[in-house]
């Protein structure tokens, strides 16, 4: 098998036949719908096989800053079944990393479970597009997908997959933190010594928290912190929108005089944990699926915010 990668704006010809028959033919998608100004744009991948037939093809393509976009992946009929998509997709987001590190894509409902096994989670309620069902999805944790092994069939699901997956790398929490808080769906709890810029100060996390402040009145976004000052010297997204949604995100500062966890800890819902060896260190651990580990640590955590005290000095500062 051969994956090749085509520059943006060089769609093959093999590419178009392969997605006349599989969308146009097989799925009745209109013409019309099928072919339009991304293509240009986008670069196009296109699997042969052994025998040098193309079997597979799919586009990517800038969706935001640091977003990039998957589509119009089709695979012929005498091919499915062989791991051909998977493949596909993982040389994608392998290619891409350097480029783009978080992933998006609309999926047919009917292919929801195959782009779960490459990380990807569903972020949207159902939509129709050229009359089929789709599902938004989002892969914010490519680098550890690609690097690691999954316990599962269904990478940073939360609730679902059990992986403790080994965070090393300066970018390891962000990746597992977006990918868990865009899937919460009530508690976000975050222990650390301060929400430093590097870590939290991000346009996505802020949205992911946003929407979750929002979702209900039952949201519980909580920062439990030892050190405020670098949020005084300098702006956060976070700290900005918890100002502006005060009944759903609250901050405290760590009273030293009473027991609190000893490590950086993030708690999503009741199954999803994040947590660091140490404050000075980005290793540590991420598991979507740890109901056993959450309750201790949601206990220590609890503990520690009901000793807690607010912060002055970022009540008085100006929105």
């Amino acid at each position: 098998m051969r994956i090749e990668a085509h520059p943006a704006g060089q769609l093959p010809e093999a590419a178009i036949a392969l997605r006349r028959q599989v969308f146009t033919a097989e799925q009745q998608v209109p013409e019309e719908l099928e072919w339009d100004d991304t293509d240009a744009s986008a670069v196009h991948y296109l699997v042969h096989d052994d025998a040098g037939e193309p079997i597979a093809t799919a586009r990517l393509y800038e969706a935001q800053t640091g977003w990039g976009a998957i589509g119009r992946m089709a695979v012929a009929a005498s091919a499915r079944g062989q791991d051909v998509g998977t493949r596909l997709l993982t040389r994608m987001l392998q290619d891409e990393l350097a480029t783009w590190n978080r992933f998006t894509l609309g999926a047919q409902e009917t292919a929801v479970d195959f782009y779960r096994r490459l990380g990807f989670y569903v972020v949207s309620d159902r939509y129709m597009d050229a009359g089929i069902p789709h599902r938004r999805m989002n892969c914010t944790a490519p680098s550890l997908v690609t690097q690691q092994e999954a316990e599962t069939r269904c990478p940073f699901l939360l609730a679902s997959d059990t992986t403790s997956w080994q965070l090393g790398a300066n970018g390891d929490q962000l990746e597992a933190l977006l990918a868990m808080a865009e899937q919460a769906t009530r508690r976000l709890w975050i222990h650390d010594s301060t929400l430093s810029h590097a870590l939290y100060d991000d346009s996505g996390l802020e949205q992911a928290v946003s929407q979750l402040a929002r979702r209900s009145r039952h949201s519980d976004i909580r920062f439990l912190i030892h050190d405020d000052s670098p949020l005084v010297k300098r702006r956060h997204s976070l700290v900005e929108l918890m100002r502006r949604l005060p009944s759903r995100m609250a901050l405290r500062l760590v009273n030293t005089s009473y027991p609190c966890p000893k490590r950086p800890l993030i708690l999503v819902d009741d199954s999803g944990v994040i947590s660091r060896h140490d404050f000075d260190t980005a290793e540590g651990f991420a598991n979507a699926s740890a109901p056993r580990r959450v309750r201790p640590f949601a206990e220590e955590f609890e503990r520690a915010w009901e000793y807690g005290r607010s912060s002055v000095e970022l009540r008085d500062l100006p929105l």
